[in-house]
């Protein structure tokens, strides 16, 4: 079976990049307690700092699609709603 890939991007409005950065790195450590997650991390930007991608690596679809239903996600949503310019996530098969 094939792990999961998730390239996730999100833009904060500039006058709103501590809040969600802030909010980003309370998901962390709450989802490396969930099941089926092998990498979980924020990145930032070096020469954008509202520009914040999380690179994550899933056992299955199914598991992180649990992972996005919990409730710690639905309330970064709220915490963070309209403090983001963009917001991207792609679905990603490792090749090689």
């Amino acid at each position: 079976m094939t792990n999961l890939t998730i390239v996730a991007n999100i833009i904060a409005h500039e006058d709103k990049i501590e809040l969600v950065k802030s909010e980003l790195l309370k998901l962390i450590d709450i989802t490396r307690k969930e099941q089926g997650w092998i990498k979980y991390d924020l990145h930032r930007d070096n020469d954008n700092p509202a520009h914040f991608m999380f690179y994550e690596t899933w056992e299955t679809r199914e598991l992180w699609q649990a992972h996005m239903s919990n409730e710690h996600l639905a309330e970064y949503v709220k915490a963070t709603e309209g403090a983001t310019a963009n917001f991207t996530l792609n679905e990603m098969t490792l090749l090689v």
